[in-house]
């Protein structure tokens, strides 16, 4: 099930990218992040109410807490960053560049989480690179 949810958003993602692209034309990129994020807040909040999980919000750590807000802030970041890319750039070549995420999340996932980093990792990532390198020049 993992999977087909990870393809799923793998094709979101790349109907955001291109819908994106589209909607940004003649707005500012902030304005259209902000209005993008609207959305995403008022569709996980609809998930929250229509799976009944609502009263969950009271048992969650300070330590996850924590950790929610801050990856809120990266998303946040990420987001503005990567509209202000996509208005000003070529969506083939601002999107693989945002897919280097994918290595800067195994080297992170290795370094902090002390997840395993194989031969078949360190391929997949000089791939990605290198594929990245090409399309991006």
């Amino acid at each position: 099930m993992w999977f087909i949810l990870a393809l799923l958003s793998a094709v979101f993602a790349a109907l955001t990218s291109i819908l994106a692209k589209v909607g940004i034309e003649g707005v500012n990129s902030n304005l259209a992040t902000a209005i993008r994020t609207v959305v995403v807040v008022a569709m996980a909040w609809g998930m929250v109410f229509i799976t009944n999980t609502q009263d969950g919000v009271f048992d969650i750590s300070r330590k996850s807490w924590l950790f929610l807000i801050l990856s809120g802030l990266a998303t946040g970041a990420s987001w503005l960053c990567y509209y202000r890319a996509l208005q000003i750039g070529q969506a083939s070549k601002v999107v693989p560049i945002d897919k280097l995420s994918v290595v800067i999340t195994l080297v992170l996932a290795f370094i902090f989480l002390h997840e395993e980093f194989t031969a078949k990792s360190i391929v997949g990532c000089v791939l990605i690179g290198v594929g990245t390198l090409i399309m991006a020049v």
